[in-house]
């Protein structure tokens, strides 16, 4: 299944801990079953490192290197220092490989990508569905209804074929 333009589609959660990551975890091989290519986007809150100190490339990027490209035969990982001027995700998502089929994202809630709702009793504060437009679909373990489908936050195979109908509606 291959379209112009990758498909991008956020899962989102009013809180952290509600599962999202798992959610991916499950979701990605089933989606790699129907032979699509997946990429993920993790959008996150707190600083990171993906190198570590006494490491050459980390070295290089700490004498002042704007962008530092580590490589080996298996990956790659493009590190920019954005010192304070962060691009813009779409910017972000330009850079990425667009022969994939999706583009998932886990977080971001403020973009205005179709976004698949995770809302769990015991982790979530609010059901963001009520306010966000780009939400398409609840994952929850709550029985409620909704004017979008809800689906069963355990029912990866439901998911997966309502991720395979959104896409092939785009």
């Amino acid at each position: 299944m291959k379209h112009k333009e990758p498909f991008i589609l956020g899962v989102t959660a009013s809180s952290s801990g509600s599962g999202k990551t798992t959610l991916l975890e499950k979701l990605i091989p089933m989606l790699i079953k129907e032979n699509l290519r997946v990429s993920v986007v993790k959008h996150g809150h707190h600083n990171f490192e993906i190198d570590y100190p006494g490491k050459d490339s980390y070295r290089l990027r700490k004498s002042g290197a704007f962008q530092t490209l580590i490589m080996n035969d298996e990956r790659s990982a493009l590190i920019t220092e954005n010192k304070g001027s962060a691009p813009s995700f779409e910017s972000l998502i330009e850079r990425m490989d667009k022969s994939v089929d999706v583009i998932l994202i886990e977080g971001l809630r403020s973009s205005h990508y179709k976004k698949i709702e995770v809302f769990r009793k015991e982790h979530s504060s609010e059901k963001l569905y009520l306010t966000d437009p780009n939400i398409v679909a609840v994952l929850t373990d709550e029985s409620f209804t909704a004017p979008i489908p809800i689906i069963n936050i355990n029912d990866i195979d439901t998911l997966t074929q309502f991720i395979i109908t959104t896409l092939e509606s785009t």
